[in-house]
């Protein structure tokens, strides 16, 4: 059992979804987590709800698209944390739509977001994790960064930006005992999926060799061996994780 006791960890993104799991997973890891929500009130809420269940992390509400209020996060979080140990950069959005339709604002939103959010956040943490000499970086991307998806032009070009984003990171400070590396997740069971019919379930389902949609807690668990000592030499890397669809 991977034991993360003593260890911080920073999970933008995590009031719902894969971020969530993320968060749980930590936690059950005997991590000490703060998450962030767009909102004050969705970040709340999330801690309430995690709080029910026996899941004692700290939300915070924080738009990552916003520089000055990415840098308050971090510093909020190190401030609840004492330190800054694992940051795992989770927070996404998209507005997909065909290219020939796509507005600049649905493009600049994803963009904003998705990647300039990356930057963001994990420009005001890596200052402190290299001076304490340790630090382990996990990116959620998307399969699609690396296949391409029809509609969402906007969205993988974020998620295929951020493999470079994380092999050049990788490279800079590693030295500094700091990892950072990607997890591209494949099609995972949504309320999106929820709500597709058999028919597109079944398409989906003809793409991926273990014939199954992913689950949050399978990325979760990408997540804690990356920040865990079996990962400890992992470096600048792209986990997949997609049921042998790529």
């Amino acid at each position: 059992m991977i034991d993360l006791t003593g260890k911080t960890a920073l999970v933008t993104g995590g009031t719902r979804g894969i971020g969530r799991a993320i968060v749980e997973a930590l936690v059950k890891a005997g991590a000490t987590v703060v998450f962030s929500g767009r909102t004050d009130g969705s970040a709340g809420k999330a801690q309430e709800e995690m709080a029910a269940s026996g899941i004692e992390a700290i939300g915070i509400g924080a738009d990552v698209a916003d520089f000055e209020a990415s840098s308050q996060l971090v510093k909020q979080a190190i401030e609840k944390l004492g330190h800054l140990d694992i940051l795992v950069n989770n927070a996404g959005i998209t507005k997909d739509q065909l290219f020939l339709k796509m507005t600049e604002d649905d493009w600049n939103q994803v963009i904003q977001t998705n990647l300039s959010g990356v930057f963001n956040v994990t420009k005001a943490a890596i200052k402190p994790m290299l001076k304490a000499r340790y630090g382990r970086i996990v990116n959620i991307g998307s399969v699609v960064g690396s296949t391409g998806n029809a509609g969402q032009v906007n969205y993988a070009s974020t998620k295929a930006a951020l493999i470079g984003f994380t092999k050049s990171l990788s490279k800079e400070v590693g030295a500094r005992n700091i990892s950072c590396n990607a997890i591209a997740p494949g099609f995972i069971e949504t309320d999106m999926t929820d709500e597709l019919n058999d028919d597109q379930k079944q398409a989906l389902l003809g793409q991926i060799p273990l014939k199954r949609l992913g689950r949050a807690e399978d990325i979760a668990g990408g997540v804690l061996f990356l920040v865990s000592p079996l990962g400890e030499y992992v470096n600048g890397t792209v986990l997949h994780i997609n049921g042998g669809m790529y």
